[in-house]
């Protein structure tokens, strides 16, 4: 048979098509498989998480800020606004959806002097989705920004403080600074009250992270206003405090000054004056950061003979002198070795004298032996005595502890009665205002305890809250407005007899004509030394100048205390050049209040 030209072609199974065709629906099968049990974890397993991340990437988040509360003081008896808002605005960007080929040249052609932070930066920020790029933009501007319709920026409103009355009272206001946050004065001790609590806004978006609704059910927190807040201040009496404080430093030696007006009766403060002082609007531009310290309530010192009003009103409630009791004065007092003279050194104050002129000489010797008769023992001091001035001073008239004003306020220091070396000395010295750091408020509101009665008052500037055209009572239950203190410390007799020494010590200012006829004024002068490379400046070539003093009709209690304080480095300030400026602020109080005179 003839040989066949057809070969049999033998086929690979593996290479066939349907071999194939099977081979990729088995993987269309596997990865249909994962793509099925992908999906079950995504919509199963992992479904709260990949709505949550939806929501995140359609939802906006943004801060609703509270209207910070506005702040009045009292023009006789109508508040006055003298810290107010002024709406401005903030301008927000989203990087990574705003060009910054249109956001940076815009803001640079409407808001160049608003720009707060540099574009370029906020371009290289990786995963950055917010960002303030301008802050206290004026509407007008903000309109021109609007008008170029840029995606992703939104215009975030604000209130801006405005300081009306500029410089006044600077060091008791404080300022609010460019994040918004209170700084000094009550604008930071009081900032929970008159600050609000911010909200919280939740609103849809869309892809360009612009917001499609925003309505009350999207809200989660509200906004909480902040209290408008009237302070016990008198406008008109803190300007001419200020004023008449300002004229005195530039007449003496003096380069800081402070002025404190206070009811003795209710411990509403009516001036707290603080010079040199700066205008909070213009925070920034201050070159010394010194005048934003209130210096009555936040700077303890030592206000030196002020305080023979505690060491002698302490003898007198015990019972154990009177103004007439009398002591053998040497002009000094030999106290753990070390010779304690009196500054007036007049022989016809040798001898036997009583504490009525002791205390209207300002006797050194006077107040140590008050501290000795605290003692029960009338030849020396004795821990006894030391313990009980100690409880005086410290517990009954709150020195050297924050007396709860509404304010920011050191502590000050009252040392212990038995630890450390040379403990009578120490007291000794702490009889005429020495070796102890206290505040002005401090003092004042001890001060007007031993006037008033006897009754220890928390001071406040608080005069209560604005509220519908009304000043009405403000809760005290926060921390930054405590519950006020009243104490009855000192019996009536006690504090008539002070009254009584406090105005012989101005008898002979009486006649020369200063203290006007029908009004009961009263006080007392300190003049401290300093503390130079660790110890007491003897040579007296710096000190400070303190006088204390009340003023009322005749026939009544005292209706207002007045502290001032002068000093000036290197200079010498004694408690005659602060009585000058305590008589200037006396008169003109009586005059702008109207205070008519008793019989």
């Amino acid at each position: 048979m003839p040989r066949s030209n057809y070969q049999h072609q033998i086929v690979n199974p593996a290479s066939s098509p349907r071999h194939r065709i099977k081979i990729l629906q088995n993987v269309v099968l596997v990865a249909l498989a994962i793509i099925a049990v992908r999906l079950f974890f995504i919509q199963i397993i992992e479904h709260d998480y990949w709505v949550a991340k939806a929501d995140e990437e359609h939802t906006i988040l943004e801060t609703i800020s509270a209207k910070r509360g506005e702040v009045y003081m009292m023009d006789h008896d109508e508040p006055v606004a003298v810290v107010l808002n002024q709406t401005t605005y903030q301008v927000v960007i989203d990087p990574t959806v705003t060009k910054k080929d249109d956001i940076k040249p815009a803001l640079e052609k409407y808001a160049k002097d608003y720009i707060a932070a540099d574009i370029d930066k906020v371009y290289n920020t990786e995963g950055l989705r917010y960002s303030i790029v301008a802050k206290n933009v004026p509407r007008d501007v903000i309109e021109q920004l609007a008008d170029l319709e840029l995606p992703a920026v939104w215009f975030k409103k604000i209130n801006q403080r405005v300081y009306p009355e500029g410089e006044l009272a600077s060091s008791m206001l404080g300022f609010v600074n460019a994040e918004g946050k209170g700084q000094y004065g009550i604008e930071a001790s009081l900032s929970d009250v008159i600050g609000g609590k911010d909200g919280l806004i939740k609103s849809t978006a869309d892809v360009n992270k612009v917001a499609l609704s925003i309505g009350n059910d999207n809200i989660k927190i509200p906004a909480e206003d902040g209290k408008n807040l009237v302070l016990s201040i008198d406008r008109g009496l803190e300007q001419g405090v200020e004023k008449i404080t300002k004229k005195h430093i530039d007449e003496t030696a003096a380069t800081h000054a402070s002025a404190l007006v206070m009811d003795p009766n209710t411990g509403e403060v009516l001036a707290m004056a603080n010079l040199p002082n700066y205008n909070p609007a213009e925070y920034g531009s201050v070159t010394d950061a010194a005048v934003f310290v209130n210096q009555i309530t936040e700077v303890p010192y030592e206000p030196a003979s002020v305080c023979k009003s505690f060491a002698f009103s302490s003898a007198i409630n015990e019972g154990v002198m009177t103004a007439d009791t009398t002591y053998f004065n040497q002009g000094y007092e030999m106290v753990d070795g070390w010779k304690i003279r009196n500054a007036e050194q007049r022989s016809s104050l040798y001898g036997t004298i009583d504490m009525r002129k002791a205390l209207y000489w300002s006797l050194n010797t006077g107040s140590i032996y008050a501290l000795k008769l605290l003692g029960g023992n009338p030849s020396q001091i004795t821990q006894q005595g030391r313990e009980k001035l100690y409880d005086y001073y410290h517990n009954k008239f709150r020195l050297g502890q924050a007396t709860g004003i509404e304010l920011y306020e050191a502590e000050g220091f009252i040392p212990d009665p038995n630890e450390g070396w040379g403990r009578d000395s120490v007291y000794a010295n702490m009889t005429f205002g020495q070796n102890l750091g206290i505040t002005m408020i401090q003092t004042a509101t001890a001060y007007s305890a031993v006037i008033n009665g006897g009754t220890y008052r928390t001071p406040t500037i608080i005069k209560g809250e604005l509220k519908d055209g009304e000043v009405i009572p403000l809760e005290t239950t926060s921390e930054a407005i405590p519950k006020r203190i009243e104490d009855k410390i000192l019996k009536d007799e006690t504090s008539t007899m002070m009254r009584e020494m406090f105005v012989n010590n101005r008898d002979y200012k009486v006649k020369g004509g200063i203290d006007r006829p029908g009004y009961t004024i009263g006080g007392k002068s300190g003049t401290a030394q300093v503390i130079k490379d660790g110890s007491y400046d003897d040579t007296m070539s710096e000190t400070v100048g303190t006088y204390i003093g009340f003023v009322g009709p005749n026939g009544e209690l005292p209706k207002y205390v007045i502290m001032v304080k002068m000093l000036g480095e290197g200079q010498y300030l004694d408690g005659t050049i602060a009585s000058s400026l305590f008589d200037d602020i006396s008169n003109y109080l009586i005059d702008y209040l109207k205070i008519k005179p008793g019989n």
